[in-house]
């Protein structure tokens, strides 16, 4: 007898699943008082707005606007009210992928660089074995790496792309479930590659226009300058509504780029639960679709407990986190950027799919709102998910009070090493990015590209570092990362490391030379010939502009200018030269600073 493959099979026992626990929903009753319920979370949390859409089958059968979608402005959420949908974004992202294989274009089980040559891992057992299917379920290995993309943006994934060679693994593949946003942004890069259009022209013309999704979009500015732009906002010291900066996510997009309303998420969701089928069209292809929705990679153990007994399992499809939730099969992916949250979800067994979207900074209220009106439509028993938030938070919150006052101080403050100046400087790491050091009156800073940190001294070279926003005041009482500064042999500072991964050594960035603006005509007078110990060194220009040295049976060396008369040698760290000159500007001497000491050279 042949065998039905397991997919197959999957899919076969959801359908039967579905029709023997079809509900039979009186929904006028099962929604009433829900308008209490979600503003009272709102009020609970101290939430600007939420909306929320519930679909049944093919159809919406509850689409509301709480709150606001601008406080300043007492403009409300509706519907139609556009929010950022953060990692809600990825199931869009692997679907590009699903369709390209049922194109015949790639095997999503055969290595990555065989259609991506140009994504390189940390290693050749990584690069000889990671698959589509690895990156689509989060067990390639690697850890989130967050603070590359976050604090070190770019508007180029290729340039985003080149960073993964140099970010290490904390498992081998496929040991460990390990969410990675990296590895989607990798996929919209596949997906560019080989349709030959950007993921942003593919996911509009792959799912925006067939879905009649009108008003969604994956960009910042085109959020902005839509009718219906929810503003993102952030609860300050816990009763503050604070206004949060939309962050433009560029280059990593595909992780978590889409903003949209309920009402475009509603169809999304109808197509999921129709089989991968809208208005009759398919949209999701079939084989992929049983897939996506299938278990790739157990996340955790998602044993039963006391207090909630009807937990069974806790895996990851493809772009989506599956579940049992009270005895029902869910599928549901959350979403998190600044000043926004989000939660999507369905239970293809039951044929409903809820959406709720928050313009609240990491909110507790879409998880909240979900769970009330899962039990409303599953005919669950009544539990207090608000409540039952609320007082976990207030624990966790005391019991940090408690343990910051029980707390033993065992790390002395002792003076710095070394002059705030020597700090100075930019320092930089392969897998994420530049930092900048720089000194403002009697304070230390650094800035990456798009953040700015007053550095506080801790003790000998280490510093707390607290972001530093333009729009609010430093808040010291927040979490922060903490640096450290390590010398070389000489005593000058030569890196700095941090704590960015759990399971992973401190991330090191490295000094660099910070060049001067230096003028053609000054470059002039360090020209010539330089007697030491019988070896003559030459210092010279090429191009015009970049001046040069050369020292018998070494390579040439290409100088940097870093201070008045003095040159780095951009190739190695440590080694500087130093040009002395007499009273009338002249050079009379070439000083090179080495690890290993100084010595003078006398120009002929």
């Amino acid at each position: 007898m042949k065998r039905i493959p397991v997919l197959l099979l999957s899919l076969f026992c959801l359908q039967a699943m579905a029709q023997k626990n079809k509900p039979n929903i009186n929904f006028d009753a099962r929604f009433k008082g829900l308008d209490t319920a979600i503003n009272h979370a709102l009020k609970t949390w101290h939430a600007a707005g939420v909306a929320v859409a519930v679909v049944y089958k093919d159809k919406v059968i509850y689409a509301q606007g709480f709150g606001k979608r601008d406080v300043a402005g007492n403009l409300p959420v509706t519907p139609n009210t556009l929010f950022a949908i953060g990692s809600c974004s990825k199931a869009f992202t692997a679907t590009l992928i699903g369709k390209l294989q049922q194109d015949g274009k790639l095997d999503i089980d055969k290595p990555v660089n065989t259609v991506l040559p140009a994504l390189k891992f940390y290693n050749d057992a990584m690069n000889n074995s990671i698959t589509l299917r690895d990156m689509m379920s989060h067990r390639t290995g690697l850890p989130r790496h967050d603070v590359s993309w976050y604090y070190f943006p770019t508007t180029s994934r290729d340039s985003m792309l080149q960073r993964i060679k140099f970010q290490e693994p904390v498992a081998a593949v496929r040991q460990i479930w390990n969410y990675n946003n990296f590895m989607f942004m990798a996929q919209g890069v596949v997906a560019e590659k080989l349709s030959g259009k950007t993921w942003e022209e593919n996911i509009k013309e792959k799912f925006f226009g067939p879905l009649d999704m009108k008003t969604a979009n994956t960009t910042i500015e085109e959020l902005e300058k839509s009718k219906e732009p929810a503003t993102g906002y952030e609860v300050y010291h816990d009763s503050v509504i604070r206004k949060m900066t939309y962050y433009h996510i560029n280059a990593m997009a595909p992780a978590g780029a889409i903003n949209s309303s309920v009402t475009d998420m509603a169809n999304w969701v109808i197509t999921w639960i129709n089989n991968g089928k809208f208005k009759g069209k398919e949209i999701i292809p079939a084989n992929y679709y049983t897939q996506a929705i299938s278990s790739q990679m157990v996340v955790s153990a998602g044993l039963p407990t006391k207090k909630n007994p009807d937990v069974y399992f806790a895996n990851y499809g493809f772009g989506w986190f599956l579940d049992s939730y009270k005895g029902h099969y869910r599928v549901e992916h959350g979403g998190h950027i600044d000043g926004f949250s989000a939660s999507t979800s369905f239970f293809p067994a039951d044929s409903i799919g809820i959406v709720v979207l928050s313009n609240q900074n990491q909110s507790n209220v879409p998880s909240i709102v979900r769970n009330l009106i899962s039990d409303r439509l599953l005919n669950n028993k009544y539990f207090d998910w608000n409540g039952d938030a609320k007082k976990a938070y207030d624990k966790a919150k005391a019991d940090a009070k408690k343990a910051e006052k029980t707390e033993v101080k065992t790390t002395k403050s002792f003076p710095a090493t070394h002059a705030i100046t020597d700090y100075a400087g930019v320092y930089s790491n392969g897998g994420y990015g530049t930092i900048r050091a720089f000194v403002v009156k009697d304070s230390l800073f650094a800035a990456t590209p798009n953040k700015t940190f007053w550095m506080r001294h801790k003790t000998y070279d280490t510093y707390n570092l607290f972001e530093n926003s333009k729009s609010a005041a430093i808040d010291t009482s927040s979490e922060n990362l903490t640096v450290q500064f390590q010398l070389n042999v000489t005593g000058d500072v030569e890196s700095l490391s941090t704590q960015l991964e759990s399971g992973l050594k401190p991330i090191v960035f490295t000094k660099g030379l910070e060049e001067k603006a230096i003028i053609a005509a000054d470059i002039q007078k360090y020209i010539g010939d330089y007697q030491l110990s019988g070896i003559v060194a030459k210092v010279y220009v090429k191009n015009g502009k970049t001046l040069y040295a050369f020292v018998p049976g070494q390579p040439e060396y290409e100088l940097v200018p870093v201070d008045k008369d003095k040159f780095g040698i951009k190739v190695l760290s440590g080694y500087f030269l130093k040009f002395e000159l007499d009273a009338a500007g002249k050079v009379t001497h070439l000083l090179f600073i080495q690890p290993n000491g100084n010595y003078k050279a006398e120009k002929k």
